[in-house]
């Protein structure tokens, strides 16, 4: 009998549930609004033959944590089979934290029943290689954020010694 040929990357066609994410101080800072993530994921799955049935996403909440709704709803539908694929724009947009990018790898992308797809090409959990990738993107990702969190802080303790008044305005 004649052989198919394989559909690129094995057999299974994609079929993707996109995840979005903005902190409200990335969106008026760097221009990575929530729109715009969204016009990249569907451009990119139309480009490559990838059938995006959402994209779900989270605004104001930081990538520190996983407890965000936007993003449980997304991997509900991975478990729940309706995808196989989650896809985001940047490793940063799903997780600032290794430790958080290491659990989901861990609990979704490290056999070949789900995989995780960025659209900046970096990363891709059908390899080996991808994965190792991944690993070294969200180490640096969560030196990004404690390097931010360092800056913020010395920023602050710069102004309270200025005789700078934080916090609320007084009352009254």
């Amino acid at each position: 009998p004649a052989m198919k040929p394989p559909t690129p990357h094995g057999s299974v066609p994609k079929t993707a549930i996109g995840y979005v994410r903005v902190s409200t101080q990335e969106q008026v800072s760097e221009g990575v609004s929530l729109d715009a993530q969204r016009d990249r994921l569907r451009s990119y799955c139309k480009l490559n033959d990838i059938r995006l049935i959402d994209i779900l996403g989270d605004e104001g909440i930081s990538g520190s944590t996983l407890e965000r709704p936007g993003l449980q709803a997304a991997l509900q539908m991975l478990r729940r089979g309706r995808a196989n694929t989650l896809i985001v724009v940047k490793l940063d947009r799903l997780s600032r934290s290794l430790r958080d990018v290491c659990s989901l790898v861990e609990d979704y992308f490290t056999d070949e029943r789900y995989h995780l797809l960025s659209v900046c090409g970096m990363v891709n959990t059908h390899t080996a290689a991808g994965r190792m990738l991944m690993m070294n993107l969200a180490n640096f990702n969560q030196f990004e954020r404690e390097m931010i969190s360092e800056r913020t802080s010395d920023a602050l303790q710069h102004m309270k010694a200025q005789g700078v008044r934080l916090g609320h305005a007084p009352y009254g």
